[in-house]
């Protein structure tokens, strides 16, 4: 990287580290480096994923295995995953209630593990997780779709959680 580059790079985070504004989205890896809420997004789902392939008490060990892999994120936002992955796991069954309720013919063993772990994340952002709006929520988890699945995967994860958000919307 360029040395002016370096500089650019540089002056904006201290701008981001030091503006006196909320910084909720961003989180600082051990480098030093900004980390976007859709990358602590993106952690949380290849979590999700990997417990999709064990056992419910077996959760711990995946996050302390996944955490060893990436050395790089500090020990703040590895907290902040973890916190946000446990209380998904531990609304599961309402989630889950929420997803089969509007995937119409779909019950969620016919889903994928990695379509149905980005419902999973986006419904609890929609249902529980009051920092996210509705449609970010919604937005990231089409994005990660299109980046982990098929490309049928997008639209039907779109649809099924703008359900669950009028659902919201008429409550």
């Amino acid at each position: 990287m360029s040395q002016a580059l370096q500089q650019k790079k540089s002056k904006k985070e201290y701008k981001a580290k030091s503006d006196g504004t909320d910084h909720s989205s961003v989180f600082v890896s051990q480098k030093g480096t900004l980390m976007k809420r859709s990358e602590v997004r993106e952690h949380i789902f290849r979590i999700l994923f990997c417990v999709e392939f064990c056992e419910k008490e077996e959760f711990e060990d995946q996050v302390e295995l996944y955490f060893h892999g990436h050395e790089n994120i500090n020990e703040k936002t590895q907290k902040e995953i973890t916190e946000k992955t446990e209380n998904l796991i531990e609304h599961l069954d309402e989630i889950d209630e929420q997803i089969s309720a509007h995937t119409n013919a779909w019950n969620l063993e016919r889903l994928g593990k990695a379509e149905l772990s980005i419902l999973r994340l986006a419904t609890y952002e929609i249902l529980l997780d009051e920092q996210v709006p509705r449609k970010v929520a919604i937005n990231e988890a089409v994005e990660l779709a299109k980046k982990y699945c098929n490309e049928k995967a997008a639209p039907f994860i779109n649809g099924v959680l703008s359900k669950i958000g009028q659902d919201m919307d008429e409550e």
